[in-house]
């Protein structure tokens, strides 16, 4: 009997120890391009240097620029916002509407069609996206200025990006329809877990359409419009790829946000302290609202078990 239980435990030994093998490269390579390079930030941020170049340590220094001396933080801390809230708006109404109308397609053939259509614009690199709105639509002889000659209206007709008055409202609403396939997705797939039991309760009590929408559907994909709420809040705050390619923060700092700040002073300014000093705010930033985000935003199953 001894016997068999010491063999029975080897064997769950050897089990645990081949999956903690497995699991091993893929922890190893994250501690070495995740882990530690955050861990140098944050012990950086204390430091004035530039690359290649002597450390030299100033405490809280770099924080304190950021707090009470860099003009530029706070502007880009409310561009930021603004970029963050219109986002939040965006991805949590539209694509929402858009994968209700899919789902309720009659056949399924013409559901996988319109989901493979509007999944198609994934494939499509970013960068991409961007030079096309700032090179072909927000130009000076743009689509968006031509149309405006053609439908009478050459008075409003002018340069999007380099105006200070439209600069920023121009790059947020870049990716306009804003029925992104990712969001549409995930909220078709909230919907099609949806129990049908539940669909059939709700029409037996005559409660459909647009009724049904918000007072069926939306609590029961509550866990989806969770997930994209925290994703759109962590790529609105560390986000500065888009402005980079379409305004590099300008005109002026019209445009400016802390991450593009962050980069600007790592790698044209050379300040590589206080650009880690950024990371780290815009890192407590993210993490504030993540867990306010987890705290007070309900998901399905936790709704479920309130009721």
């Amino acid at each position: 009997m001894g016997t068999k239980a010491g063999s029975i435990l080897s064997e769950r030994m050897r089990f645990t120890l081949s999956c903690y093998a497995l699991l091993l490269p893929s922890v190893l390579l994250l501690s070495i391009f995740v882990y530690i390079p955050v861990l140098w930030a944050f012990s950086k941020s204390l430091y004035q240097f530039e690359v290649g170049g002597e450390s030299e340590f100033i405490g809280l220094r770099n924080f304190g620029e950021i707090l009470w001396r860099d003009p530029i933080i706070w502007p880009s801390l409310l561009n930021m916002a603004i970029f963050t809230v219109i986002a939040v708006c965006i991805r949590l109404s539209i694509p929402v509407v858009v994968a209700k109308l899919i789902y309720s397609l009659p056949t399924e053939r013409g559901r996988y069609y319109f989901r493979l259509a509007f999944l198609t614009p994934i494939v499509v690199p970013g960068v991409a996206v961007q030079l096309i709105w700032g090179g072909l639509i927000y130009a000076d002889q743009g689509l968006l200025n031509e149309l405006l000659q053609r439908v009478g209206l050459p008075q409003l007709a002018h340069g999007w990006l380099s105006d200070p008055r439209t600069a920023l409202i121009a790059c947020a609403m870049v990716g306009f329809p804003f029925v992104g396939g990712f969001e549409v997705l995930i909220y078709y797939a909230g919907l099609a877990n949806i129990p049908q039991s539940v669909n059939e309760a709700a029409l037996l009590e005559g409660c459909t359409g647009v009724r049904k929408f918000f007072m069926i559907d939306v609590p029961m994909i509550m866990s989806q419009l969770k997930l994209i709420l925290i994703l759109t809040i962590i790529g609105g705050v560390q986000g500065f790829e888009a402005l980079f390619i379409l305004t590099r923060g300008g005109p002026g700092f019209r445009t400016m946000v802390p991450g593009l700040w962050m980069y600007f002073n790592a790698f044209s300014f050379q300040r590589m302290g206080y650009a880690c000093a950024i990371g780290v705010c815009l890192f407590l930033i993210i993490f504030t609202l993540t867990l306010l985000n987890i705290r007070y935003f309900r998901s399905t199953e936790e709704l479920e078990g309130v009721r």
